[in-house]
């Protein structure tokens, strides 16, 4: 089993079913926020993210920025393929997608 990636801590949401998906590992405290200069952020990113592989998700919860780089770092360090939860509101579910920005595997729709 992977790990979730959650990008920033949030008091606010409960995130404990992304269990389901591996280990939860915050990235960022709640609060944070990159304001003047994202080079901090980006080593702590690269520094968290540097095994990141196939059977990782990031949990996309935080300030967009954040989300925007841990993305960006994701794919860099696993060929372009990183995979996010996306949680329904209907359902109180988290759901898995895998993105290919290469689009490797790319189908016809």
């Amino acid at each position: 089993m992977g790990k979730v990636y959650v990008i920033q801590e949030n008091s606010k949401f409960n995130i404990i079913s992304a269990r389901q998906y591996g280990e939860l590992i915050p990235i960022f405290e709640e609060g944070k926020q990159i304001m003047l200069s994202p080079a901090p952020a980006i080593q702590k990113l690269k520094y968290i993210l540097r095994d990141f592989n196939d059977d990782d998700f990031l949990l996309l919860i935080g300030d967009p920025s954040m989300i925007g780089l841990a993305c960006a770092i994701a794919a860099d360090k696993n060929r372009g393929k990183f995979k996010v939860l996306k949680y329904d509101r209907r359902t109180y579910e988290y759901y898995p997608i895998d993105i290919d920005i290469n689009e490797r595997n790319k189908k016809d729709d």
